[in-house]
């Protein structure tokens, strides 16, 4: 079977999707849930580093031994 015509192909009346409202919606909830980050971020507290811990002088066991020669 040769053609040089366009052949078109059918799914056997299932029914055909609108996908652009599905991507509108979901680009308007990208956009909601993106101003809610960017918001999130901007009323962000500024938190202080902790100053450096005191040194800490501790003892190893075995570290006091002597080489006897």
């Amino acid at each position: 079977m040769t053609t040089n015509e366009q052949l078109e192909l059918g799914f056997n009346g299932t029914q055909t999707r609108i996908f652009g409202q599905r991507r509108e919606r979901r680009v308007a909830r990208g956009k909601w849930w993106f101003a809610k980050m960017r918001e999130a971020v901007a009323s962000a507290m500024d938190w202080q580093s902790p100053a450096a811990p005191r040194a800490e002088q501790i003892w190893m066991p075995g570290a006091n031994r002597e080489l006897k020669a």
